[in-house]
């Protein structure tokens, strides 16, 4: 078994846990495009020579794009804001604050790293006028990824980041492109919905366009893996593609009750292989 490395941010529906079977089904190639970066953990444990990470969440490709500039400079620089005064109620509120409202982007970068680390549950969560709205986590002493930072810098030598809404990125795949697309999951209930991880959300009909366009770039001879809740809908959209499914755990509900197992779906779109 290969060994995995955690992405130095926590992120809701983080791959880390389901990485074996995502490598497992995942084509050969030359370069990896993810148009759903999240925090990177497909990105930091595969071996393609290229890649192409993009996401419509802008500071999250600003803080990437720092990273990879700046390397241990920047580090140390997140690492300044891991103090136990900043770890209060008010600290919080008073940085993200300026988060929300500075235009200089390493401070920013900084602050999105101080931000997921301590606010509750790692969530990354906008309001609808794009503020980072996610309360203070109340966590005793939140660790700063410093290892986890420095693997990352390391493997973001031989990536391209781009703030880029999914439809441009997909569409401009070609020939040696596996596509890996990890977009907000379908609900499991009505009130499950979680899709403001940036401003403007992802809905029902982004999902069908998602599968339309995995369905055109394996007609293309570029293979797409999409990952999902295993629900009628999305074993319905996904019809034509090899599917697997399984139980994954999740953690993100705020009740702990309802944390528990829920139906996982790897779609493969690829002209090549028998689908389902």
């Amino acid at each position: 078994m290969l060994l995995k490395v955690r992405p130095f941010l926590k992120w809701a529906g983080n791959k880390y846990q389901i990485l074996e079977r995502i490598r497992a089904v995942l084509p050969p190639g030359k370069r990896l495009i993810e148009p759903f970066a999240g925090s990177g953990a497909v990105f930091l444990n595969t071996h393609y020579s290229q890649y192409l990470v993009t996401d419509n969440n802008g500071d999250l490709i600003k803080l990437y794009l720092t990273l990879q500039a700046e390397g241990e400079s920047f580090i140390s620089y997140c690492k300044s804001f891991f103090t136990e005064s900043n770890n209060s109620k008010s600290c919080y509120n008073n940085l993200r604050k300026i988060f929300n409202s500075t235009t200089e982007t390493r401070l920013k970068s900084a602050l999105f790293v101080y931000l997921n680390r301590h606010c509750y549950n790692g969530l990354c969560r906008y309001s609808l006028q794009g503020s980072f709205n996610t309360p203070f986590g109340k966590y005793k002493k939140p660790r700063f990824p410093e290892d986890e930072m420095r693997h990352f810098y390391t493997k973001a030598k031989n990536a391209i980041f781009l703030p880029a809404d999914f439809r441009e990125v997909m569409r401009a795949a070609g020939k040696g492109d596996v596509v890996y697309c990890d977009p907000p999951y379908v609900p499991l209930s009505a009130t499950a919905s979680f899709t403001t991880y940036s401003s403007g959300g992802f809905g029902i009909d982004d999902q069908v366009e998602l599968a339309e366009l995995a369905r055109q770039l394996a007609g293309r001879g570029v293979p797409v893996l999409i990952s999902n809740h295993a629900t009628e809908f999305t074993l319905s959209a996904y019809k034509g593609a090899s599917i697997e499914l399984f139980d994954v755990q999740r953690y993100i509900s705020c009740d702990g009750a309802n944390r528990g197992r829920v139906g996982e779906v790897l779609a493969l779109f690829d002209a090549r292989l028998p689908c389902d």
